[in-house]
């Protein structure tokens, strides 16, 4: 699946495209898996070019993702151990995931719960004007 993983972004992103063409507003979560597929985070942004968009990086310590790994019902897969307190794919994500580092906000939502998150976003959105991340991201890829 790995290699397709390109060609999903890209879907994605022209439908989210598509959909703010038509005036609607779009919310997407994901990670980018730009270690693996380098380049990818700079073609999604090329696809929303002109749009509207606001880069959010939402970020938390690993030592919470991990605490909470832990204390969850659910999901309790790579937990850790005494020998790897972080498991490898965990570590790597953490570390991968906010490259380049470019947001227009960042949230820490081991300091704000899942609705202050959405306050500060929502503040931010109306605060205007869009965010500049994307089409850096996009010039990125061209330049």
């Amino acid at each position: 699946m790995e290699p397709l993983l390109p060609t999903f972004y890209a879907a994605v992103y022209e439908s989210i495209a598509a959909h703010s063409r038509l005036g609607l507003n779009v919310v997407f979560e994901g990670g980018h898996h730009g270690a693996i597929h380098p380049g990818v985070l700079s073609d999604c942004a090329r696809r929303l070019r002109g749009l509207p968009v606001l880069f959010v990086g939402v970020r938390c310590p690993i030592e919470t993702i991990m605490k909470r790994r832990q204390e969850s019902p659910v999901g309790r897969t790579g937990v850790g151990s005494p020998n790897d307190p972080v498991p490898m794919p965990v570590r790597l994500w953490q570390e991968e995931v906010h490259k380049p580092g470019l947001y227009d906000l960042e949230v820490d939502t081991s300091l704000l719960s899942p609705q202050d998150c959405a306050a500060v976003i929502r503040q931010r959105l109306a605060a205007g004007p869009p965010g500049t991340a994307f089409q850096q991201l996009a010039e990125d890829q061209e330049g």
